[in-house]
């Protein structure tokens, strides 16, 4: 279900939606869990990831959450994201080998009262 947009810091429009009805390319801000980080070793080139999912991991249904992969590139790590956070992120989704994606999005950590 889709909200309305709101105002970025930069004067962007996002339109906010739920992980399971993100659009498969286009500008929008939503929120989840992390549920997995990767690092890559040092001598490959930076790109830090992290994939999202709508529900905590001690609530997960059997079908399996909407997932997002977040990727930072040109960063070996992006500091405060760790597994088990809950994030708010915006910036342009794209389909990348079957899962959405987003590159370089801008986040926010939020307390897990935030909805």
């Amino acid at each position: 279900m889709a909200e309305q947009p709101r105002q970025s810091a930069a004067g962007l429009q996002a339109e906010r939606v739920d992980l399971a009805h993100l659009p498969v390319r286009g500008r929008v801000a939503s929120s989840g869990y992390v549920d997995a980080i990767t690092i890559l070793p040092a001598d490959q080139a930076p790109k830090f990831s992290a994939v999202v999912t709508e529900a905590e991991p001690d609530r997960r249904s059997a079908g399996g959450p909407a997932r997002i992969r977040l990727v930072w590139l040109g960063q070996h790590r992006v500091p405060g994201i760790e597994a088990g956070i809950r994030l708010g992120f915006e910036g342009m989704v794209f389909v990348v080998d079957g899962m959405p994606t987003m590159y370089n999005p801008r986040y926010e950590i939020l307390s897990p009262t935030e909805a």
